[in-house]
């Protein structure tokens, strides 16, 4: 059975849904689209595949997280959010700038994940650093297989997880460099980072998210 807080205020009650241990980590792994379980499992390392599924079954329960079943040729089952889950991205990103700009850094954190680097980014984007930049579109490929559009906006980054139309560059590197790159003092030109396209729009891209303080 369930634990809930038995409590009527709406903190509680959206606890009762996704307050379980993971539960907020499978939203976040979803938050840029769809996933397979094999997906999910790669995402979050540290979860068993038992208390994934538990954990996915609940939320599917709550209409937090839908089952559906892709179109020919791929044809795989993938998990998603519902509108309503959609709903938990501004929670999810207020968590991760909360986390940010307070919580200690452990020394043994090991590096972000691409879904969680990008969302990083949507979480730190600032706005007025993004001068000349708004409207453009660029592609990041990091590591292996994860690629995704990432679009400037007056307010907020637009990010998906897919190719990006007409970008203005693509910066290529594997997510521990990019991190580095970004928020602990590695030049982008001490190699393991790539930009094709538009150089200086790409290296002005990487300004964009500085740390709280």
């Amino acid at each position: 059975m369930k634990r809930t807080y038995g409590d009527a205020c709406g903190i509680a009650r959206a606890l009762d849904v996704v307050g379980e241990r993971w539960a907020l980590l499978v939203v976040r792994e979803l938050l840029l689209g769809p996933k397979r379980f094999t997906d999910l499992r790669a995402g979050l390392p540290h979860l068993s595949p038992d208390v994934l599924a538990q954990r996915l079954r609940e939320l599917e329960q709550a209409g937090v997280v839908r089952r559906v079943k892709l179109p020919p040729p791929a044809g795989s089952r993938v998990y998603e959010l519902t509108e309503w889950g959609r709903e938990l991205e501004p929670v999810v990103l207020g968590l991760g700038l909360w986390g940010s700009s307070r919580a200690p850094f452990p020394s043994d954190h090991g590096e972000l994940g691409a879904d969680s680097l990008v969302l990083a980014l949507k979480t730190l984007f600032e706005p007025a650093r993004a001068n000349g930049l708004v409207g453009r579109t660029y592609e990041l490929r990091l590591g292996d297989e994860a690629v995704f559009a990432v679009r400037v906006g007056e307010r907020e980054l637009h990010a998906s997880r897919g190719s990006a139309a007409d970008s203005a560059a693509t910066i290529t590197a594997e997510p521990g460099v990019l991190e580095q790159v970004l928020w602990h003092g590695r030049s982008p030109n001490a190699g393991g980072l790539e930009i094709d396209g538009d150089r200086p729009a790409g290296t002005r891209f990487l300004r964009l998210f500085p740390l709280p303080g």
